[in-house]
Order: C-alpha cells, then sequence, then structure tokens
C-alpha cells in the first residue's frame, strides 16, 4: 500500500518572518535577516553576526507565555510555528488521536554556558581540574529541568502534548538535513498506513557561545561583520560561510483521501522522497557529488517526475565553497542539458542557515513558489563563479510557472535529503 500525502497546514518562526505569509513577503523582497548578534555576547568571536529571531514570542502565537518560560528557545519556536500549523489545517478533532503522531527533526536545547563556566572557575584549583569542587558546584547550580530542556526529543514531546497526538513520536537528528528527513519519513509513515496525519518539521537554536565556537573551529561560518546583510552570498565566488540561523517551520502532512472526505485546504502534494548518505567525510560532501546524484535520482523516480517536469530547485545552498560547487555539479550530473533551463536559488542567503530546521523551512518555500508562480532570488550574487554556473536567480525574484519543485538538504556527516512537491 502507498498511499498519497499533502499537505494541510504550514506554519513558521524564523529570522525573517515569525508567519509564513511575513516569510514570504520578505523573501519575494530580497530582504536579509542577518544582523549582529545579541543573543549573547559575540564581540570576542571570528563571527560576529547571526539571523536571529527577533521581538517574538510564544504569545504571538496565541500560547501563554508563562507556560514557556523555563523551556528552550527552539522548543518555542518549535510550539509557535506548530501552533500555526495545526490551527490552520483544521485537522484537530477529525483524526483519530492513536492515527495522529509527530515526527521531527529538532537540534540540542539551550546551553546553560554562564552556569557551566561558573562550574569551570569554581574547579580549577592551581591549574588542574579538582572534579569534585566542579560537581558539587554543578549540583548547586544546574537546573535539573534545564537539563531536561537539552534533550533533543523534548519539542517533539510538547507538540504531542499540545494537539493530543497519540501516535508515532519520533525525533531525528541529522544536523542540516534533519528536518527534511523527518518530513521524509512522516510521509512513508502515511503511505504505509501506520498514521492518517503527521505534524513534522524541525527547530533549532545554535546561536551559543558552543555553536558558534564549533564551527568558526571548521572554518564553516562568514566571517564579513562589517556586511551583516551581505554575508551569505550562495553560489557567489567571493562566499566565505554560511550565517547562522535558528527557528522552526511545521507541516501538516496528511493521508489524501482523509483531507479530501473533511474539505481541508491543500498546499500540495508530497510527491518524491529521496535519502542517501556521501560515506565519504564527515564534514566535507564527495567532490564527484556521488550523494547527492543518488539522492535527486532517487527523489525523481520516487515522485515518478522526468527532469524536465520539475520547474525549481530550492537549493541547499549554504554559502560555502564545497557545498556549493559540489551542489551545483550535482545538480548538472541529474539534470544534463535542461540543467541550464532550470532555475535554482538558495533562500539562505536571506534567512540563514538553520541547521535541524532549513529543510522544513526551505520546503515552506518551495510550497509557496508553486502557488504564487514566484520564485524566490539568491541575493548578494554579485560575481559569478565558473564552477558554479546554474541559473540562480540572483538578486532579483521572477515571475514563472512553478507546478513541481525541489527542495535539497545536504548536511554534515554526508547526510542527503531531497523532497519533491507538487501542485494538486
Amino acid at each position: 500500500m502507498c498511499r498519497r500525502v499533502v499537505i494541510t497546514g504550514i506554519g513558521c518562526v524564523t529570522p525573517l518572518g515569525t508567519t509564513v505569509p511575513e516569510l514570504w513577503k520578505n523573501l519575494v523582497a530580497g530582504k536579509s535577516g542577518v544582523g549582529r548578534t545579541t543573543i549573547f555576547d559575540a564581540s570576542n568571536f571570528p563571527t560576529k553576526i547571526s539571523a536571529e529571531v527577533r521581538n517574538w514570542s510564544v504569545a504571538d502565537a496565541g500560547l501563554e507565555a508563562a507556560e514557556w518560560a523555563d523551556r528552550s528557545r527552539h522548543t518555542c519556536f518549535s510550539a509557535g510555528a506548530a501552533q500555526q500549523a495545526v490551527s490552520e489545517s483544521g485537522v484537530v478533532g477529525t483524526v483519530d488521536p492513536t492515527r495522529f503522531g509527530v515526527y521531527l527533526g529538532a537540534g540540542e536545547g539551550g546551553q546553560d554556558f554562564d552556569n557551566f563556566s561558573q562550574m569551570m572557575s569554581a574547579g580549577v584549583q592551581g591549574g588542574t581540574l579538582d572534579m569534585r569542587a566542579f560537581v558539587q558546584s554543578g549540583l548547586k547550580l544546574l537546573d535539573p529541568k534545564a537539563e531536561l530542556e537539552q534533550e533533543p526529543n523534548m519539542p517533539a514531546g510538547y507538540l504531542a502534548a499540545m494537539f493530543n497526538a497519540q501516535g508515532p513520536n519520533v525525533n531525528c537528528l541529522t544536523a542540516c538535513a534533519a528536518s527534511s528527513q523527518a518530513i521524509g519519513e512522516a510521509t512513508e509513515i502515511i503511505r504505509r498506513g501506520e498514521a492518517d496525519v503527521m505534524l513534522s518539521g524541525g527547530a533549532h537554536s545554535m546561536i551559543h557561545p558552543f555553536g558558534v565556537t564549533g564551527f568558526n573551529l571548521l572554518t564553516a561560518l562568514s566571517e564579513r561583520n562589517d556586511e551583516p546583510e551581505r554575508a551569505s552570498r550562495p553560489f557567489d565566488k567571493d562566499r566565505d560561510g554560511f550565517v547562522l540561523g535558528e527557528g522552526a517551520a511545521m507541516l501538516v502532512l496528511e493521508e489524501y483521501e482523509h483531507a479530501r472526505q473533511r474539505g481541508a485546504t491543500i498546499h500540495g502534494e508530497l510527491l518524491g522522497y529521496g535519502t542517501t548518505a556521501d560515506a565519504f567525510r564527515i564534514t566535507d560532501t564527495h567532490p564527484e557529488g556521488r550523494g547527492g546524484i543518488s539522492c535527486l535520482k532517487m527523489a525523481l523516480a520516487d515522485a515518478g517526475k522526468d527532469v524536465s517536469e520539475v520547474d525549481y530547485i530550492n537549493a541547499h545552498g549554504t554559502s560555502t565553497a564545497v557545498n556549493d560547487r559540489v551542489e551545483s555539479l550535482a545538480i548538472r550530473q541529474v539534470f544534463g542539458t535542461y540543467a541550464d533551463k532550470l532555475p535554482v536559488s538558495s533562500t539562505k542567503s536571506m534567512t540563514g542557515h538553520l541547521i535541524a530546521a532549513a529543510g522544513a523551512t526551505e520546503l515552506i518555500i518551495s510550497l509557496m513558489a508553486i502557488r504564487h508562480s514566484i520564485l524566490p532570488p539568491t541575493i548578494n550574487y554579485e560575481t559569478p563563479d565558473p564552477e558554479c554556473d546554474l541559473d540562480y536567480v540572483p538578486n532579483v525574484a521572477r515571475e514563472a510557472k512553478c507546478r513541481v519543485a525541489i527542495s535539497n538538504s545536504f548536511g554534515f556527516g554526508g547526510q542527503n535529503i531531497s523532497l519533491v512537491v507538487g501542485a494538486i
């Protein structure tokens, strides 16, 4: 049995908009959500910029702020995005709770950097670590609830309770591919008949000292600190790394007949899902793009689509030297001469890189491109790179027919996901 899967609700909390209409409006206008980092003091870091969610509270999504005050930043984002998506779908009360599940690609929760620093200060005696003093300090300082909030599965648990979703409840964390993989796997659950509705997507915030330190050590982040809005520049020859973002995006996936019978508004259909591994290096994609190539081919085959039927690709497009070159190569290898006619853009040029939440956000953007027949641009594209030779919809949004779109997510560890969505 392979049942059709459609999308009946969407919601987001991102640096460029905390609702889908706001996000789409700013994307089409070519605006940037990047600025100076304010969540913590980043003045001593090589990278001092990020794409933060600013001036937002769970209360904006109709939730009780006090109830969520002690929960991780990304958990609050997930609740806000899910509230939007589920409310729009109207699915609650129409589905057996045991046939309603949650599948997220959510990252780790907030890191208690301040208290950890105090623990280290208490534990360092005469230049060596006194483990007894370190532990005793931690037992006094650390909040057990805050420690629990660090677990990646917490957002999925909260969402299940919010909507009485008693079916499958899963979280995967495959780096930048996490929420796309969650959507693909949630789709398979519905296709197999194990659930009728799945709330799926992702949430993440790594804008904290540990997160920025790690990516700086990997030399993955842009250091264009004096020009934050111009820092994320996918496929541009002068790109120097990605900009770290945060947020959440959620979709209600529903079996087609279930949605049709209740008269639901349908945003589009999840047509194809491809998932592969580079099986190469932890931080580098295979130089010949073998993982991306096989992933795209798998997704197209699953969707039953020929390359000429694809109207748009929302690229992973991180603005790193290796990713942009290899993804461009993979697209050209799969699409052949049709690649010259195929628009490809990276909306990370505007939103920054939302890590685990990136894929779900970009799938929603792909759905909006189909709905409005407008392709969002790749901003900050100024100097072409001979190794990136596709049509990247440079700098200005473009009106164009769009019935079928692909969203790519290629993560650290060599995880590759491609999702094919289409109008219905």
